[in-house]
């Protein structure tokens, strides 16, 4: 008995159960720290970076545009944090409420994990090339990349098996050496700043709003995916303020760091990723050290979030999984897919594929819950699909590869399919449905 209590303890069992009331106490500023940590990241750096590279924004510009798109996105996620910490349910299950049981077993959830496991795939396959170069250049350590991959994404497949707890633990415990990583990086890039003739409110063109618009909208469309996820992380919150304010304050700060850094890093050294750009202004092998160690902890932070929602979302699909064998088995797929260096290189490919999907059924999730349910659950019934918004998911992914780019794709076509769901269900149902919670 005592083998299996403490083993109870050390992992997660939760799956699609709600947490015990008992279990809610984790608070705003604690949701805030793990979200910061969350944020910095090489793939947070790069529509900041590209806002400058390629956008030829001023580093201000981009901070600023690309900022407004987030938080607008980090707002709508946060509301739809809301039902995980009232409900003590995860993400997947919620949408159940939205799409209906076989709407959000058989179409949100795949896509939510397939999403995840890329991502995770992602982040393992770029941090590994980072830290690998670092250890090659600096310390004359060459570590084969599969093996690298390997190590790390198992570290984390791990962490994320043991559940939510080690996701705070990791988070709380690492977020103070990140934070000194951090202020390290933006004070070398501030001393070459002045050093430089670089201005901040200057870019390579004269100001653009259509420009600032495309990469408001792009950072908008980078997380407005977490929607359908971010109720996995407040389950366990005291309260739905806590979950909420918490969400947001740290996805915020958290990305104006992230800006700033990343649009630094671009104007300075036409650099995508500050770790790097850092590792080129100084010889001391503490702070190259330090560099490696602040990439390998964004990188197993952002990754923990990747496999512990990814996993909720596998279970919801496959309940009789269980947790346990759900969060093994997202590790596994994982790991195999963090050999793959193609995930990054084909990147444009797979993102643009994802977002014809993901999109459209974000605003249909977002639309029925704060526009036709009135930011509450209702009961659904057995075996139950939402066809109405199913079929505007569906025709919206497919909408999605006629919009030129010119025209921001990924947004036009959210608040396209927001409008148009929530006109079509409001009439389609008469009147307001009766709202019992869940």
């Amino acid at each position: 008995m005592a083998e299996v209590q403490k083993r109870q303890l050390r992992f997660e069992r939760f799956g699609l159960e709600s947490i015990p009331q008992e279990l809610q106490q984790t608070r705003w500023y604690e949701y805030s720290f793990i979200q910061a940590t969350f944020s910095v990241n090489a793939g947070n750096f790069l529509v900041p970076a590209l806002a400058v590279l390629q956008g030829h924004l001023s580093i201000l510009a981009a901070i600023l545009s690309t900022t407004i798109g987030a938080a607008v996105a980090f707002l709508l996620v946060s509301y739809l944090s809301l039902p995980g910490a009232r409900y003590g349910i995860p993400a997947q299950y919620a949408m159940r409420s939205f799409l209906g049981v076989k709407g959000a077993q058989w179409i949100s959830s795949p896509i939510r994990t397939i999403t995840s496991l890329y991502w995770f795939s992602v982040q393992t396959v770029g941090g590994s090339y980072v830290i690998q170069k670092m250890l090659l250049s600096y310390f004359h350590v060459h570590v084969p990349f599969t093996m690298l991959a390997v190590i790390l994404s198992t570290i984390m497949a791990i962490l994320a098996l043991i559940g939510f707890e080690a996701v705070k633990k990791v988070t709380k415990r690492f977020f103070p050496l990140l934070l000194i990583g951090q202020v390290v990086i933006l004070w070398l890039f501030i001393r070459s700043l002045q050093a430089s003739s670089i201005s901040l409110t200057h870019g390579a063109h004269e100001f653009s709003l259509s420009t600032c618009l495309f990469y408001a909208s792009l950072a908008f469309i980078q997380y407005i995916s977490g929607v359908t996820s971010s109720s996995d992380i407040t389950r366990y919150a005291k309260t739905g303020t806590h979950g909420f304010w918490g969400l947001y304050v740290g996805n915020v700060l958290g990305f104006v760091m992230t800006a700033v850094l990343a649009t630094l890093g671009a104007g300075l050294f036409q650099n995508e990723n500050p770790f790097i750009a850092t590792s080129t202004l100084t010889t001391s092998s503490i702070v190259v050290g330090l560099m490696v160690i602040c990439s390998m902890i964004s990188m197993i932070s952002i990754n923990l979030s990747n496999a512990y929602t990814g996993g909720l979302s596998l279970l919801n699909s496959l309940p009789a999984l269980g947790r346990i064998k759900a969060a093994i088995l997202f590790g596994l797929l994982g790991i195999a897919l963090s050999t793959l260096p193609q995930l990054v290189s084909e990147a444009k490919t797979y993102i643009s594929m994802l977002g014809a999907f993901v999109v459209p059924l974000s605003a249909v999730i977002v639309a029925e819950f704060l526009w036709i349910n009135k930011r509450t659950l209702i009961p659904i019934q057995t075996k139950s699909i939402n066809k109405l918004a199913i079929g505007h998911a569906l025709i919206g992914a497919l909408i999605y590869f006629f919009i030129p780019d010119q025209y921001s794709p990924g947004f036009t076509l959210f608040v396209l399919t927001f409008i148009s769901y929530g006109l079509t269900k409001h009439f389609v149902s008469g009147k307001a449905r009766d709202l019992s919670p869940l």
